[in-house]
C-alpha cells in the first residue's frame, strides 16, 4: 500500500505551539529582509518599509489560512497524491503572494526603480517567494512528520508496555488458585480432624498472605526485604501444614535488603520446591534462601535438599507452572539483562540461581 500513517489534526495543546513558531517565523523574515535592505540603501529601506510590512503581513495570513488550511484537509491522502496537491497548493499560494506584493510594489515604487514594470522582474518576484513558502512548507511538513514519528513511537511504546503489564499480570495471577487450592485442601483436612485452632491460624496466615498478595502490583517492584516478608507470610501457612517437616533458613546480606525485585518473585521457587522436597518425603526437607549483592548485580539462591533435576531440560520435570511463569516475568521485566537457571546439588537437591541488575529504592 502506498498510504501512510498520517497523525490526526493537532490537539488543542499542540495547536498552541504554530502561532508562536508562525510569529516569530515572520518577524524574523521581516527583520532580515529590512537589514539587507539598510545595508544596501538606507534611504530605500525606509521608502519601502510600508511594502515589507504588508508584504511580511500578508505572507502570514497566506501561509496560516491558505496553506495551512489546505495542506490540513489533503493531510490524510496517500503520499503520492499529498505530494501533488500540496505543490498545486504552494504554486497557488505563490501566485496569490507575488501578485499581491507586485501591485503593491508597483503602487509604491516610481520611476526606473519599478523593476516589477519588467519581465525579469516579474519572474524574479515569484521566483523568491516561490523559494519563501516552499521552504515555509518545508518547516511544516518537517514539523509534522517530527511529531508523528514521535506520537508513533510514544504510542508504540505505550502499547508495548500495555502488553508486558497485561502478561505479567496473567503470569503472576496464574500463581494465586494453584497455591489457594492447596492451603484451603489442607484447612479442610484440619476441619474433618478436629484441629479448629490450626485450621483457624491457617485461615488467618492465608488471609493476611492473599491481602498482600491482592494489594501488590504485579508490575510494580518491591525491596527485598518486602519480598522476604511476604514470603514469611507464606511460609507461615505452609509451616502449619508440614510442621517440623518443612526447615527453612533465610539469609539476606544487608547490601541486598534495598534491591528492588518483582513482587512475590520468590514464592512460586518455594512452593516448587516445598512441593519436591518436602511434601513427598517423610522426612521433610531444608529450604535455603539466600541473597546477597555482586557488585552492580543482585544475587539469589534458592536451594532444597530434595531429589533435585535428574533431567532439568525436560519441560515437564520439576519445571511446573509456578516456575516457567517465574522465568517468563524475569525475562519480560529484565529481557537479557537476567540469568535464571536450575541445577543440581551433590549429594542430591536443587537450586535455583537468579541473577537481576542491582537497583536500589529511591532513598536508600
Amino acid at each position: 500500500m502506498n498510504a501512510i500513517a498520517i497523525p490526526k489534526p493537532l490537539a488543542p495543546q499542540q495547536k498552541l505551539h504554530f502561532w508562536p513558531l508562525q510569529i516569530a517565523g515572520w518577524l524574523g523574515y521581516f527583520a532580515l529582509y529590512f537589514t539587507a535592505w539598510m545595508g544596501e540603501n538606507e534611504a530605500d529601506a525606509w521608502r519601502y518599509l510600508p511594502v515589507l510590512v504588508a508584504n511580511a503581513v500578508f505572507g502570514f495570513i497566506n501561509t496560516s489560512f491558505l496553506l495551512r488550511l489546505g495542506y490540513q484537509r489533503i493531510w490524510t491522502q496517500p503520499l503520492p497524491r499529498l505530494g501533488a496537491l500540496a505543490a498545486a497548493l504552494l504554486l497557488v499560494a505563490t501566485l496569490v503572494q507575488g501578485t499581491f506584493y507586485a501591485v503593491v510594489k508597483s503602487m509604491t515604487c516610481v520611476g526606473h526603480d519599478c523593476m516589477v514594470h519588467n519581465v525579469l522582474g516579474y519572474l524574479w518576484y515569484y521566483l523568491s517567494i516561490f523559494y519563501l513558502l516552499l521552504s515555509w512548507s518545508g518547516l511544516y511538513f518537517g514539523i509534522k512528520f517530527a511529531r508523528q514519528s514521535q506520537e508513533q513511537k510514544e504510542t508504540t511504546l505505550q502499547a508495548t508496555a500495555m502488553a508486558h503489564e497485561a502478561q505479567l499480570k496473567m503470569l503472576r495471577y496464574q500463581l494465586n488458585p494453584h497455591f489457594l487450592f492447596n492451603t484451603l485442601n489442607a484447612i479442610s483436612t484440619l476441619v474433618l480432624d478436629h484441629k479448629a485452632d490450626t485450621a483457624n491460624r491457617m485461615v488467618t496466615s492465608l488471609s493476611s498472605f492473599l491481602r498482600y498478595s491482592l494489594d501488590s502490583d504485579p508490575v510494580q517492584r518491591v525491596t527485598l526485604a518486602q519480598e522476604i516478608e511476604a514470603l514469611n507470610l507464606y511460609l507461615g501457612i505452609e509451616q502449619i501444614r508440614f510442621g517440623d517437616r518443612l526447615q527453612v533458613r533465610i539469609n539476606v546480606d544487608a547490601a541486598a535488603r534495598d534491591a528492588l525485585v518483582p513482587s512475590l518473585i520468590l514464592q512460586p521457587i518455594i512452593e516448587n520446591s516445598i512441593k519436591h522436597a518436602v511434601a513427598k518425603r517423610e522426612e521433610g526437607g531444608n529450604i535455603e534462601v539466600e541473597a546477597r549483592r555482586d557488585g552492580n548485580t543482585l544475587d539469589v539462591h534458592l536451594r532444597d535438599d530434595g531429589p533435585g533435576c535428574p533431567d532439568f531440560d525436560a519441560p515437564t520435570n520439576h519445571t511446573g507452572v509456578g516456575l516457567a511463569n517465574t522465568r517468563e516475568r524475569l525475562r519480560v521485566i529484565y529481557a537479557e539483562r537476567q540469568q535464571f537457571r536450575i541445577d543440581n546439588r551433590e549429594p542430591h537437591g536443587a537450586d535455583v540461581h537468579i541473577r537481576l541488575p542491582f537497583e536500589a529504592a529511591k532513598g536508600n
